[in-house]
């Protein structure tokens, strides 16, 4: 299955804003997530994504590359905005499609799996005559993770843990929407434990996103994490979150293979 990844906004265009999150972080931040859980848990899963970093993009840009490629598959994400009080999640199709489309079908799926995880308000699956909808040539869906300017959708948005559970609620989605297979487990899986690979942590956010922009350009997808460390805030990169070790161990080779000697594991 090819899927095209499409994190809204970017650059200079933040997208949503409020209690001081722009969206175009969470959504890159999201997206990321859910290539990594795809990409070491699953079989026979190409993704693409619309950007890698913090890139500007155009709409067009986005859906011409996304139909050249041939892709099965057109997910973007992003984030809402509107008065402060509204909340929840919401995702789109387009508007020409009827419910018993096989985009519709698809949607349903993800929108269920996505529900059960997010924590978040239900306000339903929608239709809009967006760009990326309208113009991709695949079945496409668009998913409204929280309201930025709620104070309490932003509160979950600020944690990497949410994130990780909008990341891996989607990636539910699309394993049940596609039938995709999980890679052979190994004698760790079923311990509930998360491994994850960190190719760095700073106490410079400015050196942390230049270690992630070097491993972007070696194919290498990785999204900041922060945490405190004996009162101190430290800025960590993080190179996939896996829930089998053995697929951890084959990320962990790649990021030192790129230079980044230091890695290691750590585990949840």
């Amino acid at each position: 299955m090819k899927l095209y990844l499409d994190p809204g906004h970017g650059g200079s265009d933040p997208g949503a804003q409020g209690n001081g999150l722009s969206e175009k972080n969470i959504t890159l931040d999201i997206a990321q997530r859910i290539r990594s859980i795809l990409i070491g848990d699953y079989r026979s899963v190409d993704v693409r994504m619309s950007r890698t970093s913090d890139s500007s993009k155009s709409l067009q840009q986005r859906t011409n590359e996304a139909n050249a490629w041939g892709a099965d598959y057109f997910l973007s994400i992003h984030c809402n905005a509107f008065n402060g009080n509204a909340r929840g999640y919401e995702d789109f199709i387009h508007n020409t499609l009827s419910d018993s489309s096989q985009t519709a079908r698809y949607r349903n799926v993800l929108h269920t799996e996505i529900m059960k995880v997010n924590q978040l308000s239900n306000r339903g699956k929608k239709k809009a005559n967006f760009h990326v909808l309208r113009e991709s040539n695949m079945s496409a869906l668009l998913t409204e993770n929280g309201f930025i300017d709620n104070q309490r959708d932003a509160a979950l948005m600020r944690t990497a843990s949410w994130r990780q559970r909008v990341a891996q609620g989607h990636v539910n989605g699309l394993a049940k929407a596609f039938n995709l297979k999980r890679k052979e487990e190994d004698n760790d899986n079923g311990s509930g434990q998360l491994y994850k690979v960190i190719a760095g942590s700073f106490k410079s956010k400015a050196n942390a996103e230049q270690r992630i922009e070097a491993l972007n350009k070696k194919g290498i997808s990785c999204y900041l994490d922060s945490l405190m460390i004996s009162g101190e805030l430290w800025f960590r990169v993080q190179a996939g979150a896996f829930s089998n070790r053995t697929n951890a161990e084959s990320q962990l080779t790649r990021v030192r293979n790129a230079g980044i000697r230091d890695a290691y594991i750590i585990s949840d």
